[in-house]
């Protein structure tokens, strides 16, 4: 009984003990993709370390994807998170969708992405899936071909989304065009 009332006083409440807050106000959600244990051999044996791989998003057109590499999971993830923000890049969304159909390709991966009705969800694998969820689109439907490797999948993912037009700025640079001619 003692203890369970020890580790109740315990608790913080919002605050460690260092005063900072347990919630930081980090506006990105983080997908961890991948996580590898990779090593290397030198003179005295095996040298481990993690390698993770990541993709943030704010759930509303921004989005970026990095790689860190550290000696624990936790480590190489706070890695991979500070330089995926510092190369965020904006998507053209429509709704909760994307605006229409396209394909891309990085180095074997072939990436598919197209437009799907309110309510779909995403219907995607794991690498298009988490760069899907971190941009904020609800309703896609995808399709990966030739190779499955992650940091390919997720670069021809990226590759597809920015190559994405927002519909009614080239309507509007059409209408500008007719008018001026």
């Amino acid at each position: 009984m003692v203890s369970q009332t020890n580790s109740n006083q315990n608790k913080s409440r919002g605050r460690d003990r260092r005063g900072r807050n347990d919630e930081e106000k980090n506006p990105y959600i983080e997908k961890v993709v991948s996580v590898r244990r990779v090593s290397k051999v030198v003179k005295g044996g095996r040298n481990l370390s993690f390698a993770a791989f990541v993709v943030i998003g704010d759930e509303k057109g921004k989005v970026g994807f990095s790689s860190g590499k550290a000696a624990a999971v936790p480590d190489a993830v706070r890695k991979a998170v500070t330089t995926a923000k510092k190369e965020l890049e904006e998507i053209n969304l429509k709704g909760t969708t994307v605006p229409h159909e396209v394909i891309a390709k990085f180095g074997a991966s072939k990436v598919m992405i197209r437009p799907a009705a309110q309510g779909t969800g995403i219907i995607a694998g794991g690498g298009v899936r988490a760069v899907m969820e971190a941009v904020g689109v609800k309703d896609v439907i995808s399709k990966t071909h030739g190779s499955n490797n992650v940091f390919n999948v997720v670069k021809a993912t990226m590759k597809a989304l920015k190559s994405m037009e927002n519909l009614n700025k080239s309507k509007n640079k059409d209408e500008s065009k007719d008018k001026t001619s």
